[in-house]
C-alpha cells in the first residue's frame, strides 16, 4: 500500500525544523542562519516550479521538449561547476571544460542507462528526465570537486612540479600526484554512497519506490543499477576533466602554464 500524498501543512512542519536549525545557528553565532533560510526558500520554490513544468512536459510527450529540458539541466550543472571553483581557467576554457565533459559524460552514461531500461518511447520524459537528473548530480560533484582540487594544487605545488619538469619528467609524470589526489577527492562522495547503501542508509530512489508500493527486492535492483551508473558517470566525468585540464595547463614543450589559470 502506497503512502498518502504530502500536504502543505506537513511541508510547513518540516520547514519549521530547518528554522529551528537557523535559530540554533544564531544562538551559536555559526553564521549559517542566512544560508539555511535562503536554501530552504530556494528548494521550495525551485521544486514546486519544476513540478509544474514537468507536469506539462509529461503531458506533451515531445522528444524535442525533453531534449530542451535535458540541455537546460546540463547547462545549469555546468554553471554550478564553474561557480564552485577557487581557481578557474581563462578564456573559453573557464566555462567550456566543465560544460564539455559534463555534456559528453551525461550523453554517454545516459544513453547506456536508457538502453538498459528500454522505456517506450525511448525518450519517455517520465524516465529520461529523472534519470538524467540523478546522473547529473553525481557527474557535477565528480567534475567540480576533482577540478577544484587539481587547480588549487597546481598553484600551491608549482615549485615541486617545475622541479620535476626541470629534472626531465614529462608533464604526465610531473602532474601524476596531483591527478591522483584530484580523482580520489572527486570520487569519494559516490564511493561513500555506494559503501553505505543498504547498511547505513537506504538510498533515495529505493526508499521512494518502497514508499510508492514497489517490492523491496525490485526496488533494490533498480537502486543497484542507478548507483553503478552514478559511479560510472562521476568517474568518467572526473577522468575526462583532469585529462583535459592536465593538457591545458602544460604545453608541447612540457612546461607548466599557470598563466592560463586565474584567481576566483
Amino acid at each position: 500500500m502506497s503512502s498518502p500524498p504530502v500536504t502543505l501543512p506537513e511541508l510547513a512542519a518540516a520547514s519549521a525544523l530547518v528554522l529551528a536549525n537557523a535559530a540554533l545557528s544564531l544562538a551559536f553565532d555559526a553564521g549559517l542562519a542566512r544560508t539555511l533560510l535562503v536554501a530552504t526558500v530556494r528548494v521550495v520554490v525551485q521544486l514546486l516550479l519544476v513540478g509544474v513544468v514537468l507536469k506539462a512536459v509529461f503531458a506533451l510527450q515531445s522528444a524535442w521538449l525533453v531534449g530542451l529540458v535535458l540541455l537546460f539541466m546540463v547547462t545549469a550543472a555546468s554553471f554550478e561547476i564553474r561557480a564552485r571553483q577557487q581557481r578557474f581557467f581563462l578564456g573559453g576554457w573557464r566555462f567550456g571544460l566543465g560544460a564539455a565533459t559534463t555534456l559528453l559524460t551525461t550523453m554517454l552514461v545516459g544513453a547506456f542507462a536508457l538502453a538498459m531500461l528500454r522505456p517506450r518511447p525511448l525518450f519517455d520524459p517520465q524516465v529520461a528526465i529523472p534519470l538524467v537528473g540523478i546522473l547529473l548530480g553525481s557527474i557535477m560533484n565528480g567534475v567540480s570537486i576533482s577540478l577544484n582540487v587539481f587547480n588549487t594544487s597546481l598553484v600551491r605545488e608549482r615549485p615541486a612540479i617545475e622541479a620535476r619538469l626541470a629534472l626531465g619528467a614529462t608533464r604526465g609524470q610531473a602532474l601524476k600526484p596531483l591527478q591522483r589526489s584530484a580523482l580520489r577527492s572527486g570520487l569519494i562522495p559516490v564511493v561513500n554512497q555506494m559503501s553505505a547503501a543498504g547498511i547505513i542508509t537506504l538510498p533515495g530512489m529505493m526508499s521512494g519506490q518502497i514508499l510508492a508500493g514497489m517490492g523491496p527486492g525490485e526496488a533494490a535492483r533498480y537502486q543497484i543499477l542507478v548507483l553503478l551508473l552514478l559511479a560510472a558517470g562521476a568517474g568518467l566525468g572526473a577522468f575526462a576533466t583532469i585529462a583535459a585540464a592536465s593538457w591545458h595547463v602544460t604545453d608541447e614543450r612540457h612546461r607548466l602554464r599557470l598563466d592560463r589559470i586565474g584567481p576566483r
